[in-house]
């Protein structure tokens, strides 16, 4: 079976099996002044509000520190906000947060996996702990390891494994129950071409035929443009402007180019000139949002 057939099969179960999006609401995240300051005093989040629609792709840039994944984690209930509130599929992240992780996936930035399960096991067993049967959840991880071409590792120890390929076993495993809103925090980090270009196809096809509402963290811009409807720029704790790709690329129509060899203007345009600060190179992107592994 081919990757795009197996993506299809991927869909047609999903069509037959998901029982969580009954309940589907107009506005899949929503955050109202949402704050996070560590016991230290480091204000990480500093009151920002914003809502996501079902379905949509919504793209979270900045700077390192700016507070993106630090945001995340409290979007996914990984990490408890000190201000405001943030509602997630209809449910409050402090007061609800099993029924928020029971209609989320979550693939962070470092891999949560573990060394001495399969790629196979590791997937089955996030399914089952989904509530999927056995046999649904070895029939899902396998059309998973198929389209994300992990199909000849399967039956590999995860620690002999490179760091990118366990990042795409990790995204595959945040994707076996398929919620119905998934965050994903730098999800090709590290990853050839090629296998960026494949996940940025899958979870595209996922969203747009099952209406999986996506946000993520990402330092790539052609990620950004490609996945996303609108994108929402951090810098220090704050949301300092939100729209599509398109609308704020406008919105630095009349300033100077940056480079003088065109006028076209990119998402590094307007990230440059909203932030005031260059991309991160990759020594400084080993330092991001720290704060996520802070006492909470």
């Amino acid at each position: 079976m081919s990757p795009a057939r197996a993506l299809e099969e991927l869909v047609r179960d999903a069509r037959g099996s998901r029982s969580l999006t009954g309940g589907r609401v107009d506005d899949a995240i929503v955050l109202e002044d949402l704050a996070k300051t560590y016991p230290d005093g480091t204000e990480a989040v500093r009151g920002i509000s914003l809502r996501v629609g079902s379905g949509e792709s919504y793209g979270i840039l900045g700077p390192n520190g700016a507070g993106k994944s630090t945001t995340i984690g409290m979007l996914g209930t990984l990490v408890r906000p000190t201000g405001g509130h943030a509602r997630v599929a209809g449910f409050d992240v402090v007061a609800d947060p099993v029924e928020v992780r029971r209609r989320i996936g979550f693939a962070m930035q470092q891999a949560g996996v573990d060394d001495f399960a399969t790629a196979s096991e590791l997937m089955v067993l996030q399914g089952r702990l989904h509530g999927l049967r056995k046999h649904h959840a070895l029939t899902r991880a396998g059309l998973l390891l198929r389209v994300m071409g992990l199909e000849p590792i399967a039956g590999r120890r995860l620690a002999t494994l490179s760091g990118g390929t366990k990042r795409r076993v990790d995204l595959a495993a945040s994707l076996m129950h398929l919620p119905p809103i998934v965050f994903l925090d730098e999800p090709t980090e590290g990853l050839d071409p090629r296998s960026r270009s494949a996940i940025w196809a899958m979870l595209d096809h996922l969203r747009r035929q099952l209406g999986i509402t996506l946000v993520l963290t990402t330092h790539y811009m052609d990620e950004a443009d490609r996945l996303c409807d609108r994108i929402g720029i951090i810098d220090r704790g704050k949301l300092v402007v939100d729209g599509t790709p398109e609308a704020l690329k406008a919105t630095i129509s009349g300033v100077a180019p940056r480079r003088f060899t065109t006028t076209q203007r990119t998402l590094e345009d307007v990230y440059l000139h909203y932030t005031r600060r260059p991309l991160e190179s990759d020594a400084g992107r080993e330092a991001v949002d720290d704060q996520l592994r802070r006492a909470a």
